[in-house]
């Protein structure tokens, strides 16, 4: 008799998620600011439009696009964070290339500095909370979980993924782990932020964020190492693919 297929990493990942009449299986999402970013990018490599040009201002674009200001902003943020664009003040936006340059920084620390440390702090993190974590913590994290999953506001799943690894920081009940954790997220949710815009990159954070999860419920430290590490590594090549 043949044993059952072994369940890919998607599988058991969404498996961890918690059930209820809230949940459901995740689909193809986008957000406000990542259409507009998308829409911006597609101006840019426009034949009409070259370098030195400048885009039409915020509020046009805003009508254009058929969302707020704020998302246009958020979208031309991005865009300058690539080297596309650079915004001078009183002025307005003007296309600086056609082609990314790649991102220096994110709050003032290099992108390989930030993965170093994250593999170093949050991998570690993980496994002791695989260890320690209570019930209660659990049913934070997996309430968090459910939330993840619902929201396709950019800056609410940013302030969520926060939470999330904050939690898992908490549940390490190391005061050390958790203050480093706590003072690198200025410069990770603006990475995150930015992967969101330009990667895609929710959907998939959600289903890693679910198997480092369900590795930390089972209480499995190696498991739950493995996971984060896979996790911190899907979001550096996602950086380098944006470079």
């Amino acid at each position: 008799m043949s044993s059952a297929p072994t369940p890919t990493l998607d599988q058991r990942a969404r498996d961890a998620l918690p059930k209820g009449p809230s949940m459901h299986s995740p689909v193809t999402r986008i957000s406000a600011t990542e259409a507009a970013f998308r829409a911006i990018r597609d101006l840019i490599d426009d034949d009409a439009i070259s370098p030195g040009d400048r885009l039409p201002g915020e509020l046009t674009l805003a009508k254009q696009f058929g969302v707020s200001r704020s998302v246009v902003r958020e979208a031309l943020h991005a865009c300058a964070t690539l080297g596309l664009t650079e915004t001078r003040s009183g002025s307005g936006t003007y296309v600086v290339s056609k082609t990314p340059s790649g991102v220096s920084e994110f709050g003032g620390f290099d992108p390989d500095h930030l993965m170093e440390a994250r593999i170093h702090v949050e991998v570690p993190t993980a496994g002791h909370a695989a260890q320690r974590r209570t019930a209660a913590e659990l049913d934070a994290m997996r309430r968090l979980l459910s939330r993840m999953l619902d929201t396709t506001v950019l800056h609410d799943w940013v302030r969520l993924d926060r939470d999330f690894h904050t939690l898992i920081a908490e549940a390490s009940h190391n005061s050390v782990l958790l203050s480093i954790t706590a003072s690198m997220r200025r410069s990770l949710d603006l990475q995150s932020e930015f992967l969101n815009i330009t990667q895609a990159r929710q959907l998939d954070s959600d289903v890693e964020h679910a198997e480092i999860f369900a590795a930390i419920e089972a209480g499995d430290r190696a498991a739950a190492e493995r996971a984060a590490l896979r996790h911190i590594e899907a979001v550096a090549s996602a950086i380098r693919a944006g470079r």
